[in-house]
């Protein structure tokens, strides 16, 4: 993940990406890397769930979804399928779920990673931004800091090489209010990613 302005990094934007991955970067992209609205950095842990004022248009009502909700079938490795719930309203706080642990270098703020993922949207339900599609891992520098949005820089923390996990990013760690110009406004972003390598 290049720039992601917001989700999506600089470098995203050279490799196509554009609007899908978390960071400010994301916004000189386009939809396809974590480039919305980020500058927090904040290690999450396995599974977190907490509230925060957002609405997401097409969102069901009633209780809040968890992650076990969202349904992500794949090997780490591999295109993964998300299906996101219609039974529960999106989070509103960000929710980091480790799919598959990864055995090898564990992701400490500032650390550079190589990423594949996925984007979906949860008002959709449809395929924002794949790395799996440009058949091409996306670069992650200093994460915590990175140029991505919120909910990369606080998601990725901890995560190990190897390993698969779930972000489920509401829109205050990811495009806002106003969807940065690449997303619905006020959308919840839903990824499955995997840390290719940590260095």
């Amino acid at each position: 993940m290049h720039n992601v302005g917001k989700i999506m990094i600089a470098a995203a934007v050279a490799v196509g990406l554009s609007a899908c991955a978390p960071s400010e970067q994301a916004s000189t992209q386009s939809a396809g890397g974590p480039s919305s609205p980020a500058a927090a950095s904040k290690p999450a842990p396995t599974t977190t769930s907490a509230a925060a004022p957002a609405t997401t248009t097409g969102a069901a009502t009633g209780p809040e979804c968890t992650a076990d909700d969202v349904k992500v079938a794949g090997a780490a490795g591999t295109k993964p399928t998300i299906t996101v719930p219609t039974t529960c309203a999106p989070p509103k706080t960000l929710i980091v779920k480790d799919l598959v642990p990864g055995t090898g270098k564990e992701v400490v703020k500032g650390s550079t990673m190589l990423t594949h993922y996925l984007l979906v949207t949860w008002s959709n339900k449809a395929e924002k931004d794949s790395s799996w599609s440009r058949n091409q891992p996306f670069p992650l520098e200093n994460v915590g800091q990175a140029a991505v949005i919120d909910g990369w820089n606080e998601g990725l923390v901890g995560i190990k090489q190897g390993g698969r996990r779930l972000l489920i990013v509401p829109p205050d760690k990811g495009y806002g209010a106003d969807g940065g110009g690449r997303m619905t406004p006020n959308e919840t972003l839903v990824f499955v990613i995997d840390a290719v390598e940590v260095a």
